[in-house]
C-alpha cells in the first residue's frame, strides 16, 4: 500500500511512498490539514543518496509501529532538498540555531502556520547509550507539549523566525567592501587552517572545499602575492599538498574516476561513498586551473577522468546530467566500490602484487575488512596500471550498482557548464567546450520559459521541468553563459555576444525577481513565495556556492566585458555585504572572494580578428610541457573585426594593439 509519495516524481521521494508513515509532499495542502486538525508537523528532508536518510528511514519510517505514532500525533511531510533547497535551508537553519549543527536526515518541527520550533538530524528508534534521544520518545515529548504549551511553542517559533530574519542581514558588515590587504589577509588565514600532513581545512569529516581552492588559485596570479616570496610558496605548498592528497586519496574513485562527497577521517582514507554533481563539476575547474599553473600530470588525468565518468555513467537522455550516485547498494555503504586482496590477486594475475603495493592493498584492509584503492606510488605507476585499473573497472560493473537519482537540476548542471568550458580551454579540448555548449543548450531547452520575461523552472523529471528556480539557479546559470562567452571564439560555432546577452538578461531578471530594495544583497527567492515562514538570504559558501557569491562573479565579468557601468556598481553595491566576512570568517565565503579576488586583479579581454589556434597554443600550451610561462587567467576572447593584431584589456584598461602572440603573452 503506498502513500502520497507515489504520485511524486522526486526519486527521495518515492523511497518513501511505501513507508506507513501518511506522509505529504511540500504544499499548502498538508499545512491546511495541519491547522484543521490542530497538530503540529513533521518536515523531514533528506536526497536519495544519502546514508543516513535510508539508515533513519529503515529504522523507523518502515516500522508500523513508530509510523502510527507520527500519524496519529503529526502531519507529516517529506522534503527532497534538492528540489527545494530554499525548503531545506529554512529548516536547516532553525536546527542549527536550536541544536548548534545540523545534517541529513534532518527532522524539523513547525507549528501548522509552517514557522519551526524544535528539530534535530538523526535520531535512532532506541536508547543506544549515546545521549541520543530515541525516535519514538522525542515523538511523544514534543506532541505532549504542543497541546499542553501552544503558547510557549508559539513564542519560541516567534524568536526562531526573529533569529532567521536578522540573518538576511549581511553578517558583520561594516560598510565598507574587501580591500586588497583583506584579500591577502584572508589568503593567509585561510592557508593557516590548512592541514600540512594530509591537505585539506580541519579534521574529520574532511569535505573537498573548491571555493576556497579556486580563490587561492585566482588571488596566487596577483602582483601583490607574488610579490611576497614567502606567500606565494605558503599559498603553493597549500594547493599542491591538497590536490595531490585528494587525488590520490579514497576521496577520488582511483578505479571508475569521479568525486566521493567527503571522507570521514582526517587522511581522505573512507569516503561517503555517495558521488554528487555539482562536487565534480566544482573540482573540474579548479583540477583544470591547477594543472595550468603546476602542470601536474596527476590534475590532467583526474580531469579526464572526472568527464569521463560523467559521460559514461551521469548523462541521462534529456542531454543534461543525473544529479547524483547513491553511497549504498543493496542497503550496504560503499560494497560496489571496495576490494579485498584476493579479488584484485584473482582478477589483476601476476600484476596484482605491483598494483597492490602502488594501490595500498592488504589482506586486512582499510574499510571493515576490504580495502578502497589509494594511490601510494607516484603517477609513473598510476599511467602504467591504467590497463590494470580499466580490467577492474569491466568487473566492477558486473557487480550490483548503486542507484542513480536521474532527475536533472538547472543550478548543479550548470556549475558543469563552467567547469567543462575551462578545462576545454586550458587543455585544448574542443570536444569538452563543445560539450558545455550541447549541456547550456539543453538548459535552456527544458528550464527556460521566455514567452514574456524570463523564467527559470529549477528542476527536471523525464525532461519534464517543474518547481520555480531560485536565486542560485539564475546566478549559477549566467556564469555558466559566461564561461561559454569566454572561450566561444575559440572553438564554439556561437558567438560570445549570444552568450553574453544570455547572461545579461538572466542577471536582469533576477534583479527584478531578488533583489532588496530596502538593503545589501539578494533573497534566495521570489517575492511571490507564500509557503515559506522566513524569506532568506544566503551569505555563505557550503558545497555549492551562495546565490550571492556567485552574483559577484557575474557582475564584475559583465563589467569586463561590456564596460556598462551598471556592473560595476552592483559589484560595488554588493561586495560591501562581505568586508567584515573577509576579515572574521574568511573560509566560509570561498566564492565571494575568489568573484572579488578575480575583478580586483583583473578579469583580460582580448580582442582580435584573427583566428584564436595561435593564441591558444601560445597561453595555453601542452599537457607535456613543464610548468608554464603563462598560467590561467581569467580571459575573454572577443572577435573584433576592426581591431589590427590582439589588443589586450585588464580590467576596463586597454593597451595598444600587438602583431604577434608572444607579444600577448609577455603583457600576461
Amino acid at each position: 500500500m503506498s502513500n502520497r509519495l507515489a504520485q511524486e516524481k522526486s526519486l527521495y521521494l518515492r523511497q518513501h511512498e511505501a513507508n506507513p508513515v501518511h506522509w505529504w509532499p511540500w504544499g499548502e495542502a498538508a499545512f491546511a490539514e495541519a491547522r484543521s486538525k490542530d497538530k503540529p508537523v513533521l518536515v523531514s528532508v533528506g536526497y536519495s543518496s544519502c546514508h543516513w536518510c535510508h539508515v533513519m528511514a529503515r529504522e523507523s519510517f518502515e516500522q508500523p509501529w513508530v509510523a502510527d505514532l507520527m500519524n496519529q500525533h503529526f502531519i507529516c511531510i517529506k522534503v527532497d532538498r534538492e528540489e527545494r533547497p530554499e525548503v531545506d535551508k529554512l529548516m536547516m537553519d532553525a536546527v542549527q540555531m536550536i541544536q548548534g549543527h545540523g545534517g541529513w536526515p534532518l527532522n524539523c518541527f513547525c507549528l501548522p502556520d509552517g514557522r519551526p520550533f524544535f528539530g534535530g538530524t538523526y535520531f535512532p528508534p532506541e536508547d543506544r547509550g549515546q545521549g541520543q534521544v530515541p525516535w519514538p520518545q522525542l515523538l511523544m515529548r514534543v506532541a505532549d507539549f504542543y497541546h499542553r504549551n501552544k503558547s510557549e511553542l508559539a513564542a519560541n517559533a516567534d524568536a526562531i523566525a526573529q533569529n532567521l530574519t536578522h540573518l538576511t542581514r549581511a553578517p558583520d558588515a561594516d560598510g565598507t567592501a574587501p580591500a586588497p590587504e583583506d584579500l591577502i589577509a584572508a589568503a593567509r588565514r585561510i592557508c593557516e587552517q590548512h592541514d600540512d600532513q594530509h591537505g585539506g581545512f580541519g579534521g574529520a569529516p574532511k569535505f573537498p572545499s573548491p571555493h576556497t581552492l579556486s580563490f587561492l588559485l585566482g588571488i596566487r596570479g596577483s602582483k601583490e602575492v607574488a610579490a611576497d616570496r614567502a606567500l606565494t610558496a605558503r599559498i603553493d605548498a597549500v594547493l599542491t599538498i591538497t590536490l595531490g592528497s585528494m587525488a590520490r586519496s579514497g576521496l577520488f574513485d582511483q578505479i571508475g574516476g569521479g568525486f566521493h562527497r567527503y571522507c570521514v577521517d582526517r587522511d581522505w582514507t573512507v569516503p561517503h561513498f555517495e558521488k554528487m554533481l555539482y562536487d565534480n563539476a566544482q573540482l573540474l575547474g579548479v583540477y583544470a586551473e591547477a594543472w595550468a599553473r603546476y602542470r601536474d600530470p596527476l590534475y590532467a588525468d583526474v580531469c579526464v577522468e572526472i568527464i569521463d565518468w560523467l559521460r559514461r555513467e551521469m548523462r541521462t537522455e534529456s542531454g543534461l546530467f543525473a544529479a547524483s550516485l547513491d553511497a549504498d547498494t543493496h542497503h550496504e555503504e560503499g560494497t560496489t566500490y571496495v576490494w579485498t586482496a584476493a579479488e584484485i590477486a584473482a582478477a589483476l594475475g601476476e600484476e596484482a602484487f605491483p598494483f597492490a603495493q602502488a594501490y595500498g592493498i592488504s589482506d586486512q584492509g582499510n574499510f571493515e575488512g576490504a580495502n578502497i584503492p589509494k594511490l601510494k606510488g607516484d603517477q609513473a605507476a598510476r599511467r602504467r596500471f591504467t590497463p590494470a585499473r580499466a580490467k577492474l573497472l569491466k568487473l566492477r560493473d558486473q557487480r550490483a550498482q548503486p542507484s542513480r537519482d536521474d532527475k536533472n537540476l538547472l543550478s548543479w548542471n550548470a556549475l558543469l557548464v563552467a567547469g567543462l568550458a575551462k578545462a576545454g580551454w586550458i587543455f585544448g579540448r574542443k570536444d569538452w567546450l563543445a560539450l558545455a555548449g550541447e549541456t547550456e543548450a539543453n538548459l535552456w531547452r527544458t528550464f527556460a520559459n521566455e514567452h514574456s520575461s524570463l523564467h527559470l523552472c529549477a528542476v527536471a523529471h523525464d525532461g519534464q521541468a517543474t518547481l520555480t528556480g531560485n536565486l542560485c539557479d539564475y546566478a549559477w546559470l549566467a556564469e555558466a553563459e559566461l564561461s561559454l562567452a569566454a572561450y566561444a571564439a575559440w572553438g564554439l560555432p556561437t558567438p560570445p555576444s549570444f552568450y553574453t546577452a544570455r547572461a545579461r538578461r538572466i542577471l536582469n531578471t533576477a534583479a527584478d525577481k531578488f533583489a532588496d530594495p530596502h538593503a545589501v544583497g539578494y533573497f534566495l527567492t521570489p517575492a511571490d513565495r507564500s509557503d515559506l515562514s522566513v524569506r532568506q538570504k544566503d551569505w555563505f559558501d557550503n558545497a555549492i556556492p551562495s546565490g550571492n557569491s556567485s552574483l559577484l562573479h557575474g557582475f564584475g565579468q559583465l563589467h569586463a566585458i561590456t564596460g556598462d557601468a551598471r556592473w560595476a556598481r552592483e559589484l560595488s553595491d554588493l561586495s560591501v555585504a562581505f568586508g567584515g566576512l573577509t576579515r572574521n570568517i574568511p573560509n566560509g565565503i570561498g566564492h565571494a572572494l575568489d568573484g572579488i579576488a578575480r575583478y580586483a586583479v583583473g578579469y583580460v579581454t582580448i580582442k582580435s580578428a584573427h583566428d584564436w589556434q595561435d593564441l591558444h597554443a601560445e597561453l595555453a600550451g601542452r599537457a607535456d610541457t613543464a610548468p608554464h610561462t603563462h598560467p590561467f587567467r581569467s580571459l575573454f576572447l572577443m572577435p573584433e573585426s576592426s581591431t589590427p593584431g590582439y589588443q589586450v584589456c585588464i580590467g576596463q584598461t586597454c593597451l595598444p594593439s600587438v602583431a604577434q602572440v608572444a607579444e600577448v603573452a609577455a603583457i600576461l
